[in-house]
């Protein structure tokens, strides 16, 4: 999570000094969090230290891969208690908003950009939006984090942003998180907030899917599922780092932790139980990897070629053009995951990246 806590897979020697700053810098707002978090009343019986030195040790054996994919997931659901994950999952969470807040201190969302809650359907979200938007056209957006964490704050100056880009209104969905909430709580809320934008007058070509990382998969669950009940599909869908494959049956997955200072070094093994709760990894609505993609609208995808999820979004991409899906997958070198919205502000290839997505979105309005 942060500095003095952080897990030994991630080889900082391999990471770009600007990229390496970023992160650190990140991580030191959210240990922040972390130490806030455990100062409640709550938490104050809490033994820490012993509870993550075994977070610790089970993240290194998942990264050491010991037996077949089977043994290792069977493994992970036994690691933690389910009283266990609960903690971590509130602490991360906790953790990331400090984070957010933090950015958003540094980078306020200007005055002028309207941001409202709304019941999206039964499903809470947020709309954002900003001057000269069009009223008539919506970018659905799915945040991030394993679908343990996150929410329309933690990803809020990245959303303005996308809206700023594309002039588009921003409708940022809470979709329910795990492990309160497996699998498939995440999906039906994604798919019931697009019908609820259908049901409010707003054309299918006139909407956007987008979302990183968890929300990337969200992001092609959701066209998928769509596909498959016949509800009319959306203009396209922009795709950030994906998790298309949560079996991790790419042997680069686990050979890119040291260089994925995102993934790495947060203990994401249990987060895979905490989301499928006994879910088979292998249903094409859980790692799109094994859908049958045909028929979906355009896609953007965009990663780096140095994360952990980088094998599992070519593959995908490989899916999508054997089944006649207009697809682009657009790469960086030595970027950490997600570095659209982490390096915002400070890398130069977000903003190229950025860039990318504002002109696909404009071609599939030509």
């Amino acid at each position: 999570m942060g500095v003095g806590i952080r897990m030994p897979i991630c080889n900082r020697s391999k990471i770009r000094p600007d990229v390496l700053k970023l992160m650190d810098d990140i991580l030191n707002e959210q240990t922040n969090g972390v130490s806030e978090f455990l100062q409640r009343e709550e938490n104050q019986g809490v033994d820490f230290s012993t509870l993550w030195q075994k977070l610790m040790d089970g993240n290194e054996r998942f990264f050491k891969r010991e037996g077949t994919v089977d043994d290792l997931l069977a493994w992970a659901y036994d690691y933690l208690t389910e009283e266990e994950m609960l903690f971590f999952a509130k602490l991360f969470r906790f953790a990331f908003e400090t984070a957010a807040n933090s950015e958003q201190k540094r980078y306020p969302i200007p005055k002028d950009v309207k941001v409202e809650s709304v019941d999206a359907g039964g499903v809470p979200a947020e709309w954002q939006t900003v001057p000269g938007a069009r009223e008539d056209r919506v970018l659905l957006y799915f945040h991030g984090g394993g679908m343990v964490l996150g929410s329309p704050n933690s990803h809020r100056v990245f959303t303005v942003h996308l809206g700023q880009l594309t002039k588009m209104r921003v409708l940022s969905v809470d979709y329910r998180l795990a492990p309160e909430y497996p699998y498939p709580a995440q999906l039906e809320d994604c798919t019931a907030a697009y019908k609820w934008l259908l049901s409010t007058g707003i054309k299918p070509e006139n909407i956007v899917i987008a979302g990183d990382s968890a929300g990337g998969n969200l992001t092609l669950t959701t066209l998928v599922k769509l596909r498959n009940d016949g509800i009319p599909l959306p203009a396209g869908g922009v795709c950030l780092s994906p998790a298309t494959d949560w079996a991790n049956s790419d042997e680069s997955f686990f050979e890119n932790a040291e260089t994925d200072p995102v993934l790495a070094d947060i203990g994401l093994f249990w987060w895979i139980p905490a989301f499928l709760a006994g879910a088979d990894p292998g249903d094409p609505l859980v790692s799109p990897v094994y859908a049958d993609l045909k028929g979906l609208p355009p896609l953007l995808l965009q990663a780096s070629t140095s994360e952990m999820l980088f094998s599992g979004c070519k593959r995908l991409v490989d899916q999508a053009k054997a089944a006649g899906v207009n697809v682009t997958l657009q790469t960086w070198e030595g970027m950490p995951h997600v570095f659209q919205s982490f390096g915002l502000h400070v890398l130069p290839e977000a903003k190229e990246a950025i860039a990318k997505i504002g002109k696909f979105v404009q071609k599939l309005f030509k």
